[in-house]
């Protein structure tokens, strides 16, 4: 049953309301085995193979923590700026789901790993937002369940269930921001820009892949809205397991809008959790939210405490990679081009191939002049991100060295990258099998210098009058006979020398 959603406009909703968001965003760790036990969490592995009675909850099997998860959940929270405790706990969260073998989840309640920190986030005009955050803890995930026989995938509907638990018990960190506040009609933006810096940092820490649309890394937004004036904050959504950027910051725009139709109709919010939906971008209304002592928490009492000694945070501390920002800001004065420029460039993805394009010997223009313009065609074109291209940083590098050495000039070079894509081989490769390198040889140019003045008297003779614009008709004459294949520079310096005319 579809049912409508009253909504006030978004310009509306913020002349009466203020919004407050908190969210909480799971990562998926990428170490090899799981959370407390040894099963392998590699992706795509038969239904129910990478299991073993520890992670399905069988009676007597304990638990071990994975070493690396606790690492990851540090690098992260030095990351994010945070303190690291000194001594942590696991908990047991009781709930019971199908996809859950043990009715309890391992996590960490009053006591985590990570605490009090924050993270500066760039939104799209250059302006710093930061989001403090509350806390990042050690969990585990739960297995996925399959509903079969319906028409949405949901289990309304179906005629029954499968349950696949080779993905109970991977190491997640879940991180929980304090409540957002200040941001007003910009609060979905934020959202966004949040969750894509947080995505970079996880990145560039190495210990997730962090891809939204295979579920690595999701995001449940909790908003409510404020009175304009109030300080109490009002009752929450919670809209579950948002897993794209447009997506989250669509789901916050769309709840702001819910929100303030129910508020000012005189209605009450209730405090829920609700499901997006991409192809509308309207949420719907899942379950009655638990509160924590809803889920009974205590320590769990098959794992010991966990006390990571400050000389091992320091250790980590100091082998952290540049993070994203500063890495971007680094790059924006070395590059000298603006902060639209470089919003531009991460919009498109291109930041880290035209670094690595750079570190294989080309300079920083023209890296990001083939990236952003031809490759980026190329890759909207074919519907691709620019990674999924069949080039490599090296190779695109190549082309702008041939460049550089007068053995290619632009035209020939896109048709040596449109060479390299279609799988013809290497650059040199392509130069080679299609005759493509710039003709060099004096003789010929000159040969076909004359040749185009000798056909085209009338307009040598404007240049002999001083009209050295006219050169243009002149060298393009010379660069089709050549198929492109002249330099064109040098071929106007020879139309020039021959008509007797200077440049000046």
């Amino acid at each position: 049953m579809t049912t409508t959603t009253d909504l006030v406009s978004y310009e509306d909703a913020l002349a009466s309301y203020d919004p407050v968001m908190g969210l909480e965003v799971h990562v998926e760790l990428g170490t090899k085995t799981k959370m407390f036990c040894g099963c392998s969490t590699e992706l795509g592995q038969g239904p129910n193979t990478q299991t073993c009675p520890v992670c399905l909850g069988l009676p007597g099997a304990l638990p071990v923590v994975n070493a690396t998860g606790v690492e990851s959940a540090i690098k992260i929270g030095l990351a994010l700026n945070c303190e690291i405790a000194e001594w942590c706990r696991f908990a047991r969260k009781n709930y019971f789901y199908p996809d859950m073998p043990k009715n309890f989840q391992t996590s960490q309640y009053d006591e985590p790993i990570a605490f009090n920190g924050y993270l500066d986030v760039q939104l799209e005009d250059g302006e710093v937002f930061r989001v403090e955050i509350e806390r990042a803890h050690m969990e585990e995930d739960t297995g996925k369940s399959t509903h079969v026989g319906g028409a949405t995938g949901r289990i309304h509907g179906a005629s029954h269930s499968l349950l696949d638990y080779n993905r109970a018990g991977i190491p997640l960190i879940e991180i929980v921001t304090k409540p957002i506040v200040g941001a007003g009609e910009r609060a979905p933006e934020v959202a966004k820009a949040y969750v894509r810096e947080l995505r970079e940092v996880i990145r560039a820490l190495g210990v997730s892949e962090a891809r939204m649309e295979m579920g690595q890394m999701r995001c449940d937004v909790n908003l409510s809205l404020r009175p304009n004036g109030t300080e109490k904050f009002g009752t929450r959504s919670e809209t579950k397991n948002v897993n794209s950027l447009r997506s989250v910051e669509r789901a916050a725009r769309f709840e702001i809008q819910r929100h303030a139709a129910v508020l000012s109709s005189g209605g009450t919010i209730i405090q829920e959790t609700r499901h997006f939906h991409e192809d509308t971008g309207s949420t719907t209304s899942g379950r009655v939210k638990e509160e924590a002592e809803d889920y009974r928490y205590f320590p769990e009492p098959d794992l010991v405490p966990v006390a990571p000694s400050r000389e091992w945070v320091e250790e980590i501390r100091s082998a952290l990679p540049e993070l994203p920002l500063v890495r971007r800001t680094r790059l924006l004065a070395e590059w000298g081009i603006s902060g639209t420029e470089m919003q531009a460039i991460l919009n498109a993805g291109a930041l880290d191939l035209i670094v690595a394009t750079i570190e294989a010997g080309a300079d920083a223009a023209s890296a990001r002049k083939w990236w952003m313009g031809e490759l980026a065609r190329s890759a909207n074109e074919s519907g691709k991100a620019l990674d999924e291209l069949a080039i490599t940083p090296a190779e695109v590098a190549r082309v702008t060295e041939l460049v550089a050495k007068g053995d290619l000039n632009d035209k020939l070079a896109r048709q040596v990258i449109e060479g390299v894509l279609a799988g013809e081989g290497t650059p040199d490769e392509v130069v080679d099998k299609r005759g493509l390198k710039v003709v060099s040889d004096e003789g010929a140019l000159t040969t076909a210098v004359e040749e185009a003045i000798a056909g085209n008297p009338a307009i040598a003779d404007k240049i002999r009058g001083g009209k050295v614009a006219a050169a243009g008709a002149l060298v393009g004459a010379v660069m089709k006979a050549t198929r492109g294949q002249a330099d064109a520079a040098r071929v106007k310096e020879l139309i020039l020398e021959k008509l007797g005319v200077s440049e000046g």
